[in-house]
């Protein structure tokens, strides 16, 4: 008899759920699918403001232009909301680096974030040195006072190869059913394991990165060259290569050459022949304020007592400097923004109040969402709950591209999945409806999934997202997707509507325990 009457209140309820969101589901379809700006804000967060690296110009040209978007939609509270100190902006401002011997061609280059200028004002012309070394103490013996004012690159074993996988890929339908029918993860969450020679060898090569580091600062060369690790045909893939703390020494100009290039210099020079090249690379820091800011906006919620309570949704704004950053992650914050002007237009009238927050400083590790959760609910480290805590019913996040949502990652919430399956009926034809309990990890929603709140990643078709856009200078305007971002934006705004209306919060995992040290790495 109680597990029927436990059957028959699921029922009941879920029965609620349908009838209560057809209406709200119908003017949410209308309105995402039909009178979509999602590709317009997308354009002001990308092409735009350019590169968004946390604290960079770019990050606040696109920050502010969020505020003020987010303020014309009707939202409300639409602040700058400072999280904690992140460090120095800094950002490009000329970058020229060309081969002249044995002959011209212009190179694919990119200053690595956080890194110097070349000497002086002007170009600098130099020859090429080829640096080999397996340890700093033959690397101080062979190449002390000889690179000054040069223009160096380390050797590699690398090789180049051709792919014969497509860039772009969807989930195949084998793929997605795998998903739904996985079991609950072990508490590794899906870490992946490294023999003992693979840690030694990552040490290793870790160690001489921190030598080589302080070599080129003694040493003082006009330029280091390095290779985008992966990626072919023009494609680089560069983060950083400088510290962004404040009065960190980022003495020596670093660019990340794509691998055709970088390969291409170094088999001439290893060949005896006399390459040489020039360049100017003019990059720019700034210290005046070094804390971060995340962009928080409100639609107030209209019950009672329910509107006490919050609704989040989010995408890190921030990007690195390589593009514009338009799938890592001005898409997320495209589709979010466009979700609460959805919400707006269609005239719904939300019960708890959606709060939007688009994030800085993701890229060095959560930075600004893992800040926010520490003022706003509570301290990994301790687990302390502060009174916003139990207000909170749920946080959604998009951080994976320009894909479709396919369905959403319960992170181990199994109480959650049949609300949400209820909740991708009506978009089961625009191939979304797999409710996976799968963990997946390296965005936002990890914040809040780390102090016990409901933090939730939706599936998204892969599109190009690891081949070619993901930190990359490819990541632009050109490769978003519309119909997918209109798509996505549609069923996340019902999804946060009906997070929204529910009686009931989100069910919640049990609280995890305090982490004391260890809790950054939540």
């Amino acid at each position: 008899m109680k597990k029927f009457l436990l059957l028959l209140s699921v029922f009941l309820f879920i029965t609620t759920l349908v009838m209560g969101q057809s209406d709200a589901t119908t003017k949410i379809r209308k309105e995402g699918l039909e009178n979509s700006k999602v590709m317009d804000i997308a354009f002001h967060l990308t092409d735009v403001s350019g590169p968004r690296l946390t604290n960079s110009p770019g990050y606040f040209r696109a920050a502010n232009w969020a505020k003020a978007e987010l303020t014309k939609m009707g939202l409300v509270n639409a602040t700058l909301e400072p999280w904690g100190d992140f460090g120095m902006g800094w950002e490009q401002t000329r970058c020229y680096v060309a081969m002249t011997a044995p002959y011209y061609t212009p190179m694919i280059a990119i200053p690595r974030a956080w890194t110097g200028s070349t000497p002086g004002n002007g170009i600098i012309n130099s020859d090429v040195i080829l640096i080999k070394a397996n340890d700093s103490t033959e690397l101080y013996q062979r190449y002390a006072n000889k690179i000054k004012n040069k223009i160096v690159l380390f050797y590699s074993a690398d090789t180049l190869h051709p792919s014969f996988e497509p860039d772009g890929n969807r989930f195949t339908n084998e793929q997605l059913e795998d998903m739904a029918s996985a079991k609950p993860q072990s508490s590794t969450g899906g870490r992946r394991n490294f023999t003992p020679e693979q840690l030694a060898a990552f040490r290793q090569q870790r160690e001489l990165s921190r030598q080589m580091n302080d070599f080129y600062k003694k040493e003082k060369p006009a330029l280091v060259l390095s290779m985008s690790g992966r990626g072919n045909d023009g494609t680089l893939f560069v983060s950083g290569g400088g510290s962004s703390e404040k009065g960190a020494e980022n003495s020596y100009a670093y660019v990340m050459l794509s691998s055709d290039d970088y390969l291409r210099v170094q088999r001439l020079v290893e060949a005896g022949e006399k390459v040489m090249m020039e360049t100017e690379v003019k990059t720019k820091f700034y210290d005046k304020d070094i804390k971060g800011y995340n962009v928080i906006a409100e639609i107030p919620g209209t019950d009672p007592i329910l509107k006490n309570e919050i609704v989040m949704l989010g995408g890190h704004l921030d990007s690195w400097q390589g593009a514009t950053g338009a799938t890592d992650n001005a898409a997320g914050c495209a589709v979010m923004m466009e979700v609460v002007r959805i919400i707006k237009s269609t005239g719904l009238q939300p019960k708890r109040t959606i709060r939007i927050a688009l994030w800085s400083g993701e890229e060095q590790g959560l930075l600004g969402s893992r800040g926010y959760v520490k003022d706003h609910f509570a301290d990994p480290a301790d687990m302390i709950l502060k009174p916003e805590h139990e207000k909170v019913s749920a946080y959604y996040n998009l951080d994976n591209g320009t894909g479709r949502v396919r369905g959403i990652y319960l992170q181990g919430n199994k109480n959650a999945g049949p609300i949400f399956s209820t909740w991708l009926e009506p978009f089961n034809d625009l191939d979304a409806k797999t409710v996976t309990i799968n963990n997946t990890g390296g965005t936002d929603h990890q914040a809040f999934d780390g102090v016990g709140i409901p933090g939730f990643q939706f599936i998204q078709d892969e599109i190009e997202y690891d081949t070619r856009t993901h930190h990359t200078n490819m990541d632009t305007y050109d490769h978003l997707v519309p119909e997918d971002l209109k798509q996505a934006s549609t069923i996340i705004a019902s999804f946060v509507f009906n997070t929204a209306q529910m009686d009931q919060k989100i069910p919640r995992k049990e609280l995890p325990k305090p982490r004391g040290n260890n809790a950054r790495g939540f």
